[in-house]
């Protein structure tokens, strides 16, 4: 890979451009207000965007159409319904399992980030030259991953807001609301994207990980994305989120 090129100078773009410079490997950062012509470039290449998600169609209407094959997307969330709606459905995806605390702060390295797709392996092989660990993955092993993270976010940060807590306060005082969520939307994700997780080893890596983060205090954000996705799909099956719903309540979503 002839270095990286960037795209976002938020906090995961500016902590991997440092880790990269840090490294003496070639980086190219581009933001919102810098000169894009370079991507009138021929394909082959990978683009990683690491925009939030809802600057992505501002970012998609700036590419070039011959380089969206190029493009790697790591956001949270759920992303396959806007990836499919505008012809990206075999994109380049990548979970980051990684932590940057604030913009300016440096990567805090976890587990292996899983990447699927045409530049997997390039984007894997960059992230591992800048110590940070990185694997590609099937495509089933991506989505159950990608379920996974997002049940947390979803899960959590639901709670913590309908309980103005901590995530270590909600794996004290509400477990059995982390299961009963946990049940109801792993059953709507396992459904819609067509995998199947083993509910109780899911629920236990959940609270595996949080009780290594107990001092985050997660919230309700990105709705389209996170929780909003399990509701719409959800509709879409016909089925009900009770519990979901009540919390939604609770937490003035």
């Amino acid at each position: 890979m002839l270095g990286w090129t960037l795209i976002g100078a938020g906090r995961i773009g500016g902590a991997l451009q440092a880790r990269a410079l840090a490294k003496r490997r070639p980086v190219r950062m581009l933001g919102r207000h810098d000169d894009w012509r370079e991507l009138d470039a021929p394909a082959g290449a990978p683009v990683v965007v690491c925009t939030r998600n809802d600057d992505l169609p501002a970012v998609l209407a700036r590419i070039p159409a011959h380089r969206h094959a190029d493009l790697v997307f790591v956001q949270n969330g759920m992303l396959r319904p806007w990836l499919a709606a505008n012809g990206l459905q075999d994109a380049t995806r990548g979970l980051l399992f990684f932590a940057v605390q604030a913009r300016g702060a440096a990567i805090d390295p976890g587990p292996p980030s899983p990447f699927f797709g045409r530049h997997a392996e390039a984007v894997v092989a960059e992230l591992v030259a800048l110590d940070v660990p990185a694997e590609v993955v099937d495509a089933a092993q991506f989505a159950a991953w990608e379920l996974e993270k997002l049940l947390w976010n979803s899960i959590f940060g639901l709670l913590c807001q309908a309980h103005a807590c901590t995530v270590g306060a909600v794996l004290t005082a509400h477990r059995d609301e982390i299961a009963a969520l946990n049940a109801e939307l792993l059953a709507v994700g396992q459904r819609a994207l067509g995998v199947k997780l083993d509910s109780a080893a899911v629920l236990q890596r959940l609270v595996d990980y949080s009780a290594a983060i107990p001092q985050n205090r997660a919230a309700v954000k990105e709705w389209p994305w996170r929780n909003g996705w399990f509701v719409a799909e959800a509709a879409r099956q016909g089925v009900a989120l009770p519990e979901h719903a009540r919390l939604c309540q609770m937490a003035g979503v």
